[in-house]
C-alpha cells in the first residue's frame, strides 16, 4: 500500500489518539489494578473489527491481527499502569483518582498502540503474517507484568517484538534509537544491621548499629570502584537508611535499602556474594550481626542490532535523517526485557518534550506531561515498521 495512503489514515485518527490518551490520563490505575484501563482497551479494540482479542492475565489485553497472507509474526507492546503520585499539572484532564497519576507516559503508549491497531485492522488484506498487540499491565511494579504475559504464552510463535517509550528529555520531532544495550538490569537489596542499643552517653555498653551501618554504606561503594571493571557500567545506590528514634539513644538496629543497575548479567549474579563479604566483614569486626536479602529484578534491555536497524530505516524513510537520534544507554530499567528474552526486537524512544511549551518535567514528577504531537510519531513509526518487518 502506498505510504501516502497509510499516512492519510494516520492523520485521520490523530485526534482520536489524543482523545484516548486524555481519557486514560484522567482515569489512571496502579500496577496490577488496571481493571477499567484494560476494559477500556478491550472495548476500543473490539470496535475496530478484524482482531482476535483475549485477556492473557487479569488486567492485560492481547489483540491478534492475522493477515490474508502467511508470514512472520511481529509483536508490539505498550504498558498501561500509572504511578502512586498526586498530580500537579493543572490539566483539564488531570487525574480523577487521588494519589494516582500517569507520570511516565504510559497513557500515551497505550493510545499510540490503539491507534496503530486501528489503522492496521483496516489493512488486514495488506498484512503478510501476523501483528500481535500487547497491552501490558504492571510495568512499574516488580516482578512486572511482562513476565506474566510471556508465561501466559503471548510470545509463542513471535519472530520479532518492538516497543516505544515517550521521553520528556527528548524533544518532540526526534526518535531515539540504541543498537545493543539500552536500559539496565534493576536489582534491589535490603540489609539489616543488628547491634545492641543503649544510652547515647555510654556507647561502650552498646554495639552501635548506626555507626556500623554507616561503614556498610561507605564500603559498599568500593564494590563498584574496586571490584568491577571500570569499563563496565555499574551503579550501586543506597536510597533508604532507617535507624534510631531519639538523639540520646543508640539504635538497636538499622535498615538499609538500595539498588544495583548494570548491563552485565554476570555482574548482577556476582553482587550478592560481593556485598555479603563487605557486610559480614564489617559487622563481624564490630560484634554485630546482619541480614541481607538481594532480589534480581528486570533484566537489561539489549536491543537486537538488526531489529534496531529496521526501526532506524523506518524513521529515516518516514521522517528523514534529522529525526533519528542515536541515544546513549540509560541506567533506568524496563521489563520490556522479558519480551526480548523470547524474541529479538527493538525498544526505541519517541521525543515528547517541548521546552517552548514548558513541557520538560522529568518522568515520575507531579507536573510531568507530554507534547501530544509525539503520539502521531509513535503511531506512524509503528505502522510503517510493521510493513518493513513483515514485508508489504
Amino acid at each position: 500500500m502506498p505510504t501516502i495512503t497509510i499516512d492519510k489514515k494516520i492523520e485521520d485518527i490523530k485526534q482520536e489518539v489524543v482523545h484516548w490518551r486524555r481519557e486514560l490520563h484522567r482515569h489512571p490505575e496502579l500496577s496490577y489494578d488496571e481493571k477499567n484501563t484494560s476494559q477500556f482497551v478491550y472495548d476500543t479494540l473490539q470496535s475496530f473489527g478484524n482482531l482476535e482479542i483475549t485477556r492473557p492475565t487479569k488486567t492485560s489485553v492481547m489483540a491478534r491481527l492475522i493477515g490474508e497472507k502467511p508470514g512472520k509474526t511481529l509483536a508490539i507492546r505498550a504498558d498501561m499502569d500509572a504511578l502512586p503520585i498526586e498530580e500537579d499539572t493543572g490539566l483539564e484532564f488531570s487525574s480523577n483518582n487521588p494519589g494516582v497519576m500517569h507520570a511516565c507516559g504510559h497513557d500515551g503508549h497505550t493510545a499510540m498502540l490503539l491507534g496503530t491497531a486501528m489503522v492496521l485492522s483496516g489493512l488486514k488484506d495488506q498484512i503478510q503474517g501476523e501483528v500481535r498487540f500487547l497491552f501490558q499491565h504492571a510495568e512499574e511494579h516488580f516482578p512486572g507484568g511482562a513476565k506474566e504475559m510471556v508465561d501466559a504464552g503471548v510470545m509463542d510463535g513471535v519472530d520479532f517484538v518492538i516497543g516505544a517509550h515517550l521521553m520528556a528529555d527528548l524533544e518532540v520531532g526526534k526518535v531515539g534509537i540504541a543498537p545493543g544495550p539500552m536500559m539496565a538490569a534493576a536489582d534491589g537489596f535490603w540489609i539489616t544491621v543488628n547491634g545492641k542499643g543503649g544510652h547515647g552517653g555510654m556507647p561502650h555498653q552498646t554495639v552501635d548499629s548506626i555507626v556500623i551501618g554507616a561503614q556498610v554504606v561507605s564500603n559498599l561503594q568500593h564494590i563498584v570502584s574496586r571490584n568491577t571493571d571500570p569499563l563496565d557500567s555499574v551503579v550501586l545506590s543506597i536510597g533508604k537508611f532507617l535507624g534510631g528514634e531519639a538523639g540520646n539513644v543508640i539504635s538497636n538496629a538499622v535498615e538499609i535499602n538500595g539498588i544495583v543497575r548494570t548491563f552485565d548479567d554476570n555482574i548482577s549474579k556476582s553482587m550478592p556474594e560481593l556485598m555479603e563479604r563487605v557486610v559480614k566483614g564489617i559487622t563481624d569486626a564490630h560484634g554485630a550481626s546482619y541480614e541481607l536479602r538481594y532480589e534480581h529484578g528486570y533484566r537489561a534491555v539489549i536491543n537486537d542490532e538488526d531489529a534496531t536497524k529496521i526501526i532506524e530505516e523506518t524513521i529515516r524513510e518516514v521522517y528523514g535523517d534529522e529525526t533519528v537520534e542515536v541515544i546513549k544507554p540509560k541506567m533506568g530499567a524496563e521489563d520490556f526485557s522479558a519480551f526480548l528474552g523470547s524474541a529479538p526486537g527493538a525498544y526505541f524512544n519517541v521525543g515528547a518534550g517541548n521546552k517552548e511549551k514548558g513541557l520538560g518535567y522529568p518522568h515520575h514528577h507531579p507536573k510531568f506531561d507530554i507534547d501530544e504531537d509525539a503520539l502521531e510519531y509513535g503511531v506512524k513509526v509503528f505502522v510503517h515498521a510493521v510493513f518493513k518487518f513483515l514485508g508489504s
